[in-house]
């Protein structure tokens, strides 16, 4: 595209760009003011949720299974040590993500196990020697985060996670232990309209992605993404900056349009089993490097890491976790708090740590309050009644029931309508290659 016009080049840059602008803003944003239950959190050190999920939490389908614990990672001072404590066989996983939203490693109950570990973090280029026997987790990027989750079957069971999460530390490796130097800032006084290229252009520099990436970058060079130093945003030409902001709108009309996708049919539970594929060159420990979990497609990738970026920051592969959601019934009708639905499980999915469904108001897809304080329900539920030959069915709706096996196994619903959203976790094959099938909410 030697003839691209600067509009045309914004609109990619944007494409390209927007996971590394995200994910870093939300970076900054956690370090400085933390998000939802947790608290502003210093660079290298843990900040923990300390309760479930509930009706006042504000974040967008959060989930009502685990407790979050998130700690942003600053690696320029040099190694950190991971302690990880055993969590005596209950579902965790510490998800490693770069700048560029890439997920790199993980370390927990489905690639490590549950007993106690110890792992170093290195930063790119690192060619130190670690401890004996500790294995080595290499960030691509200086600056990254791990989101960690730890499995909790409800009040009862805070005090063992919160257990858990204090002995979860990061220590510099001796020797280390610097001022981490942090995110490069914006220029001051750089038009709000290009702000985000601001951004990118300085956090490009900062956190150069792989080699391929870095090449494709050099397409950018004419709408100043390339320059160092003084910001060539400051003070250009208006009639330029209207042009690379028109750009910028028509990559983020681009992206909104993947986002949407197709439409569901009528039924039926929707899970993009490849949304977080897109990392084709930083595969550490925990990841699977084979190529159903590859998009081919370099350019492709660009998109999907963008959609993800906008729809799911931070989420999982699909063979660590995954999430599927509806908005209607059997019949394709949109699901409503008005009426009384079944969920029937025949078979009730197959994974190899937890499965939950967990029900959301719409159209902001937060948890309702409803009077049993129940926000989830699935295997870990206690005194859910199975069927005589194992099936399970489960009742959502928004009036309590009154048989006692309907409310053993009752979902409550909000008034108006909802969107249930079921989450595997640890997968099994049949949920990952297609052959299982969620079954249809219906209508009693």
């Amino acid at each position: 595209m030697a003839d691209a016009t600067p509009e045309m080049l914004a609109a990619e840059a944007f494409v390209y760009g927007s996971p590394l602008v995200a994910g870093l803003t939300a970076v900054d944003a956690f370090h400085r003011r933390g998000t939802g239950p947790i608290g502003p959190t210093e660079w290298n050190t843990f900040g923990h949720a300390a309760e479930l999920a509930g009706p006042t939490s504000d974040f967008v389908s959060v989930n009502n299974d685990t407790l979050y614990s998130v700690a942003p990672l600053d690696l320029s001072a040099g190694p950190l040590l991971l302690h990880v404590p055993d969590t005596g066989g209950a579902y965790d996983v510490l998800q490693f993500i770069d700048a560029w939203t890439n997920n790199f490693a993980y370390v927990g109950r489905r690639s490590s196990g549950t007993a106690e570990q110890t792992w170093l973090i290195a930063p790119p280029g690192w060619r130190g020697t670690a401890p004996d026997g500790v294995p080595v987790i290499v960030s691509p990027t200086t600056v990254a985060v791990i989101a960690g989750r730890n499995h909790c079957a409800g009040p009862d069971d805070l005090e063992r996670v919160r257990g858990i999460q204090r002995q979860l530390t990061l220590t510099p490796l001796e020797g280390g232990g610097g001022t981490p130097a942090g995110l490069p800032e914006p220029t001051a006084d750089v038009p709000e309209e290009l702000l985000f290229l601001e951004r990118l252009r300085l956090w490009m520099a900062a956190f150069p992605p792989a080699a391929d990436d870095t090449a494709f970058q050099q397409r950018f060079a004419p709408i100043g993404l390339l320059d160092r130093g003084r910001s060539p945003y400051l003070d250009g030409p208006a009639e330029w900056a209207a042009t690379l902001a028109k750009g910028l709108a028509a990559g983020r009309e681009r992206v909104e349009a993947a986002t949407l996708g197709t439409e569901q049919p009528a039924g039926e539970w929707t899970a993009n089993l490849h949304l977080f594929d897109y990392n084709l060159d930083f595969l550490g420990p925990g990841t699977r490097d084979e190529p159903q979990w590859r998009i081919a497609d370099r350019r492709a990738a660009y998109l999907t890491r963008a959609v993800a970026a906008r729809i799911g920051l931070w989420g999982n592969h699909a063979y660590e976790a995954v999430y599927a959601t509806t908005y209607n019934d059997a019949d394709g009708v949109p699901l409503s708090g008005a009426h009384a639905y079944t969920l029937r499980f025949e078979r009730t999915p197959p994974v190899g740590a937890f499965w939950s469904v967990t029900m959301y108001g719409t159209p902001d897809y937060l948890l309702v309050a409803n009077e049993i304080d129940r926000y989830s329900i699935g295997d870990r539920t206690p005194g859910l009644v199975y069927g005589e030959d194992g099936s399970l069915t489960l009742y959502i709706q928004h009036r309590r029931p009154t048989d006692p096996v309907e409310l053993a196994n009752w979902l409550p619903a909000p008034e108006g309508g909802f969107r249930p959203v079921t989450r595997m976790y640890q997968p099994q094959d049949a949920v990952l290659d297609g052959s299982y099938r969620l079954p249809a909410v219906r209508l009693r």
